[in-house]
């Protein structure tokens, strides 16, 4: 069980009676349910149907976090004994995960469609069960990592449809700067779900005395720059030399100061997580031997691009200044090359790729 006291500092992370407490436990806790009813309050025309999603994808991460928690003991180490839709080995974990994802969703009445790592095909919802929204998620990103221990987490983002009929494969394909709201949820030494409705990103760790996301990191921001870069360096010899330059700046860089720290846990989640902490740039580019990357646009990158801008971040393909939300998808399951990070850093990277 993970024991720690949660002293709230700053007045947002605090109710609006000031977070009354006794000794060092709240009493008024901010809850992610309570801030999410909260902004909904902030805007008069909402239905509430984006609050009951939320409510269900933030059970979805509880009861996968669970899972993770107990994969040992439970045997759910290992692999399932098939592959996703994009060729990657199926963890006992990975088909769990997605399955909890899909339930919950499907049982929230908010969703039309849903899109998943997992899947190759759209996920489509009975008609009975039909709502606003189309979700797009990794159930459980850095499935390879499953048998060490490394952090993994899930990422989602979702659309809103605003035409009725039949749900058609291309009404999923829409691009990032569609999103209504994104998150992460990652599983390390706490879980912690990051989250934006488009106004700026907040950070809620478990609390699992209650079982509920406490506000824990309001209104995060990601430094302006940073002192470290995240990538795959095994793959250098396949790499653009424009950015093998890049990566000798970052090691030796010519004004003779000190090099950048090299950080990779081959994790989405855990990388993007610590950049937007820590500051610094996560990349997984395309190269000659995946032109587009490995990393896929609908569930990975549009909802981590749009978190990091949010956060005050830039997150571009390496096209010039193309920024990943403005890419339009033309297959669920599309890559996308990935630059995202400290709005200083990602300059600087776009100005070796010219």
């Amino acid at each position: 069980t993970l024991l720690y006291t949660i002293k709230f500092e700053s007045s947002k992370a605090m109710a609006s009676s000031n977070g009354s407490k006794i000794g060092d436990i709240p009493t008024d806790a901010m809850t992610l349910n309570r801030f999410v009813m909260e902004e909904q309050m902030r805007h008069p025309g909402a239905t509430g149907s984006l609050t009951l999603l939320l409510s269900s994808l933030c059970t979805a991460c509880k009861a996968t976090e669970a899972a993770v928690r107990k994969a040992g003991i439970a045997q759910l180490y290992g692999i399932a004994g098939d592959t996703n839709s994009t060729g990657d080995e199926q963890k006992k974990l990975d088909v769990l995960a997605n399955d909890l994802f899909i339930n919950l969703l499907k049982s929230s009445y908010q969703t039309c469609a849903m899109v998943s790592e997992e899947n190759e095909k759209m996920i489509e919802v009975p008609v009975a069960k039909h709502g606003r929204y189309i979700v797009c998620f990794d159930p459980l990103d850095g499935s390879s990592n499953i048998d060490c221990l490394v952090s993994i987490g899930s990422i989602f983002g979702i659309y809103r449809r605003d035409c009725d009929g039949d749900v058609s494969e291309a009404d999923c394909l829409l691009p990032g700067n569609r999103l209504v709201a994104a998150g992460y949820c990652v599983f390390g030494t706490a879980c912690m779900m990051v989250l934006s409705t488009g106004n700026g990103v907040n950070g809620f760790t478990l609390d699992p005395s209650i079982g509920e996301f406490i506000l824990t990191a309001p209104s995060m921001t990601i430094p302006k720059k940073g002192k470290i870069y995240s990538i795959n360096e095994g793959n250098t010899q396949y790499m653009d030399p424009k950015l093998q330059k890049y990566l000798e700046h970052c090691k030796r860089p010519e004004d003779g100061g000190k090099p950048l720290g090299a950080r990779y846990v081959g994790s989405m989640v855990a990388d993007v997580h610590r950049t937007i902490c820590y500051g610094g740039v996560f990349m997984y580019p395309g190269n000659t031997a995946s032109p587009n990357g490995k990393l896929r646009l609908l569930y990975e990158c549009n909802p981590m691009a749009y978190i990091v801008e949010q956060a005050g971040g830039k997150a571009v393909t390496g096209h010039e200044a193309e920024r990943i939300l403005d890419v339009v998808p033309k297959s669920l399951h599309q890559r996308c090359p990935v630059y995202l990070g400290s709005a200083d850093d990602i300059d600087i990277i776009l100005s070796y790729l010219k």
